[in-house]
C-alpha cells in the first residue's frame, strides 16, 4: 500500500503541479492581455487627451479672436468719441473766442470814427507845436506852481520888461 499510496500522492502532486502551471500560464496570459489592454487604453486615453486639448485650444483661440475683435471695436468707438470731443471742444473754444472778439473789438464804423479822431488830434498837435506848444511846462516849488523854461539870452519884452521868451524844444 505504500507504493500505491505513494504513487497516488505523487499523481495528485503531479496533477496539482500541472494545475498550478496551467494556472500560472493562464495568469501570465491574463497579465499579457491586461498589459496589451493597458497599452491600448493608454493610446486611447492619449488620443482623447490630445483631441480634448486640441478642442480646448481651438476654443481658447476662438475666444481670443473674438476678444481681440471686441477690443478693436472698442478702440474704434473710443477714437470716434475722442475725435467728437476734440472737435466739440475746439468749436466751443473758437466760438467763445470769436464772440469775445466781436464783443470787445470795435466795429468798422467805430474804427473809422477812431481814425478820424486820431487824425484830428494829430493835426491839433501839429498846430500847437507850430504855435509854441512844445514848451517845457512843470510844477515848481513847495506850492507846485506852474513854471516854464525861458531863454535867458533873449531880450525881455513888455512895458515893464516882464515878458521873457519861452525856450521851445
Amino acid at each position: 500500500m505504500t507504493e500505491v499510496g505513494l504513487s497516488d500522492e505523487a499523481l495528485k502532486l503531479g496533477l496539482l503541479m500541472e494545475a498550478a502551471q496551467a494556472q500560472q500560464r493562464l495568469a501570465e496570459e491574463s497579465l499579457d492581455r491586461l498589459a496589451a489592454h493597458t497599452r491600448e487604453l493608454e493610446a486611447i486615453v492619449r488620443d482623447e487627451i490630445r483631441r480634448t486639448v486640441g478642442e480646448e485650444l481651438a476654443a481658447v483661440a476662438s475666444e481670443s479672436g473674438r476678444a481681440a475683435q471686441s477690443l478693436q471695436r472698442l478702440r474704434r468707438a473710443a477714437n470716434v468719441r475722442v475725435l467728437a470731443w476734440t472737435v466739440s471742444i475746439a468749436a466751443v473754444c473758437s466760438a467763445a473766442t470769436m464772440g469775445e472778439a466781436w464783443w470787445i473789438l470795435p466795429s468798422q464804423h467805430e474804427i473809422a470814427g477812431l481814425r478820424a479822431r486820431r487824425d484830428a488830434l494829430v493835426a491839433n498837435i501839429a498846430r500847437l507845436q507850430a504855435h509854441g506848444g512844445s514848451i517845457d511846462l512843470r510844477r515848481c516849488g513847495a506850492r507846485a506852481r506852474l513854471c516854464v523854461q525861458v531863454d535867458r539870452h533873449a531880450p525881455a519884452y513888455g512895458a515893464h520888461a516882464d515878458y521873457l521868451i519861452v525856450k521851445s524844444h
